[in-house]
C-alpha cells in the first residue's frame, strides 16, 4: 500500500479498524510527534508492531506540537511527518489528531494494545481505560529530536 493510503482522517479510520477487527487482527496503538524520525522512534514503532498484527499511529498536529513543544517546533510539518509515518513498513495506519492527548482517538480505536514510553507511569497514560492491554516500552538513551536539534544548532 503507498503510503499516502496509509493517512487516515477519523472517520476513514474508524471504518479502517471495523475492517481490521472483522479480519481478526490484533490493533495496536501508539503516539507522539514524531517531528524528526530518529532510532528512538523506529524501535517503539517496531516494538509496537510486534505487539499485534496492525499498528495505528496516533500523530500529533502541527498546533498541537506547537503547544506541548514551543514556538519553534515542529520542524517538519504534519503533512511531512506523516507521510515519512506512512512509508515505514511497521506502521499500518496514520491519523492526525488536534488535542493535547490522543485520548479522543485512543477512545476511536480501543486498541487491543497501547504502547507508550517508559518514562510514562502507567496511571499517567491517556487513554488506556479504552485498551484491553497497556504495555511501556524502555526509550533508547540519548535519542530524542530535541537533543538532536541541540546538536545540529551548535
Amino acid at each position: 500500500m503507498k503510503a499516502k493510503n496509509k493517512i487516515l482522517g477519523p472517520r476513514a479510520l474508524k471504518k479502517w479498524i471495523a475492517a481490521q477487527r472483522a479480519n481478526g487482527k490484533k490493533i495496536v496503538f501508539t503516539n507522539g510527534c514524531f517531528d524528526i524520525l530518529h532510532a528512538g522512534h523506529v524501535s517503539v514503532l517496531e516494538f509496537s508492531r510486534s505487539k499485534g498484527d496492525v499498528l495505528v499511529v496516533g500523530l500529533n498536529s502541527d498546533a498541537s506540537v506547537r503547544r506541548l513543544k514551543g514556538p519553534t517546533r515542529p520542524v517538519n510539518n504534519q503533512a511531512d511527518r506523516a507521510l515519512v509515518l506512512a512509508a515505514l513498513e511497521s506502521v499500518s495506519a496514520v491519523c492526525i489528531f488536534e488535542e493535547d492527548t490522543p485520548y479522543n482517538l485512543i477512545k476511536t480505536v480501543c486498541p487491543d494494545v497501547l504502547v507508550k514510553g517508559g518514562d510514562y507511569k502507567p496511571s499517567e497514560i491517556v487513554g488506556r481505560e479504552f485498551a484491553k492491554k497497556v504495555v511501556r516500552f524502555a526509550l533508547l538513551k540519548g535519542r530524542s529530536t530535541t537533543n538532536i536539534i541541540k546538536k545540529v544548532s551548535k
